[in-house]
């Protein structure tokens, strides 16, 4: 009796099942549902880290299915953020500006408006023209195609250029790396089009939505995250599975032996390495208007660096055990960042979480690596079916 799609991958229906709840939990705590036991700060973190879990899922596809060690796909993913949050600027600009000219005596020309609104955006870098990246910025349409295209028109090119080269191992994961590094640094400088270091703020103002609750709308976003990863596990499981995923993950085991039996091998490492940039453009446009800004600093290549740490603690080859080390992680470090986490006297020397946290979470990834490299996820394995 041939299996099933579902009956090949029961851990969807188990995702798919705690996501629901966790969701409807959510919801209904939410101070927009007027409980309040879950206040509109947690939703926020608990959206975005649900963004998170996405592009780690992104991740672990495309190194622990592919066996490519991405260290640029925190870049694609702030690209989607950058997208999405020049419409959001440029709308939220647009609707003060009409509204402080509204009234005069002589109308303002349709120039006189678009200078207006430049100077608002670009003051801050000492400019007041609208740089060639925001052509489209006043379309929603059209900056939400860029989401996707940009990134995936970026990964297309890039992974062309490298696997057409046979790039591979270490080589490939540093050329990513400065692939990133060469970004962040490009958005740094004040003439690159999107306000340098200071980047685009204020993204949590949705146009035409001045009047409607934070709670409200961050709880939508909540909403859109979490139908986002449940779509995003839905698809990657079916990439992972069947033929595609045998062959990708053949490549992974052994590319040479892949690529003797036939296998354009190039093909589907470009493909992979493409749909992954483009979800992980998806969950930065979900993710940063619920962050409110975005700066070059969110693509600095440690980042991406961060991003494998999660994948790696979580369980490396399962799309859930990057879900499970993207929130046990980013939730994690939210609390012994922000605060959450008391203080340790020991007498001589006080131990603030703010400072070590880092520490703790790099001695994490060594012992994870060393001990047990299933991750997480491994222990799912291991309750499912003993080891012999």
């Amino acid at each position: 009796m041939r299996k099933t799609f579902i009956s090949e991958n029961p851990s969807i229906l188990w995702f798919i099942g705690l996501l629901g709840l966790f969701t409807l939990a959510v919801v209904v705590g939410s101070e927009a549902t007027g409980t309040g036991l879950i206040s509109t700060s947690m939703v926020k973190t608990l959206g975005k880290t649900l963004c998170l879990c996405l592009i780690a899922i992104a991740m672990d596809v495309v190194w622990g299915y592919c066996g490519i060690l991405s260290l640029g796909h925190f870049a694609f993913f702030g690209i989607g953020g950058y997208a999405i949050g020049m419409w959001l600027m440029y709308a939220r600009t647009e609707i003060i500006v009409l509204n402080s000219l509204e009234g005069q005596i002589i109308p303002p020309t349709s120039q006189e408006v678009t200078d207006a609104i430049g100077n608002q955006i670009f003051g801050v870098v000492g400019s007041s023209e609208f740089p060639w990246l925001w052509a489209l910025s006043d379309s929603l349409f059209l900056q939400l195609l860029m989401v996707a295209l940009v990134p995936g028109l970026l990964a297309l090119v890039f992974g062309w250029l490298a696997f057409r080269s046979r790039v591979t191992g270490v080589y490939l994961s540093i050329l990513t790396q400065a692939m990133t590094l060469a970004l962040s640094l490009w958005l740094f400088q004040n003439d690159s089009g999107l306000r340098g270091n200071n980047g685009l703020s204020g993204l949590q103002n949705i146009p035409g939505f001045e009047q409607t609750p934070q709670a409200v709308i961050s709880l939508v976003f909540f909403l859109g995250s979490a139908l986002a990863l449940a779509l995003g596990y839905l698809l990657f499981a079916w990439v992972v599975s069947g033929k595609m995923g045998s062959v990708v993950q053949g490549i992974r085991d052994n590319e040479a032996r892949v690529r003797f039996l036939g296998y354009r091998v190039e093909s589907y490492k470009l493909f992979i390495f493409t749909l992954t940039a483009v979800v992980s453009g998806i969950a930065g446009a979900l993710y940063y208007p619920q962050a409110g800004i975005i700066n070059p600093a969110e693509l600095a290549t440690i980042a991406s660096i961060y991003l494998a740490v999660w994948v790696a603690i979580g369980g490396r080859g399962r799309l859930y055990g990057a879900v499970i080390g993207a929130a046990f992680v980013s939730l994690l470090s939210s609390w012994f960042t922000g605060g959450g986490a008391p203080a340790i006297d020991l007498g001589f020397y006080t131990i603030l979480w703010t400072d070590w946290w880092l520490v703790l979470l790099g001695v994490s990834f060594v012992c994870v690596t060393l001990f047990f490299p299933k991750g997480i996820g491994g222990l799912f394995d291991y309750l499912i079916r003993k080891p012999s």
